[in-house]
């Protein structure tokens, strides 16, 4: 696991919620994000608001990380199956 507490079990986004994007690592979404807004931008979780870094498990089992406002894919949430 990348940190020594689990992440936070979110469920599946509710489109009625606000959720910030999801992207893989490599997308172009998150090259254009503006540097400016790196230090304080938060991410959204079904209204919840996290810092940057921080790490959620959605209801797909995908593991999820704050970035500059977007999750960024990690991969899973299993530990033993990444």
């Amino acid at each position: 696991m990348v940190s020594k507490q689990q992440p936070a079990r979110v469920g599946a986004p509710d489109p009625e919620l606000r959720t910030s994007p999801i992207v893989e690592p490599n997308d172009e979404q998150v090259e254009g994000i503006s540097p400016e807004l790196d230090e304080h931008t938060v991410c959204y979780f079904n209204n919840v608001s996290y810092r940057r870094g921080d790490y959620v498990c959605s209801g797909s089992g995908e593991l999820l990380r704050c970035e500059r406002g977007v999750w960024l894919q990690m991969g899973g949430c299993d530990p033993d199956n990444p």
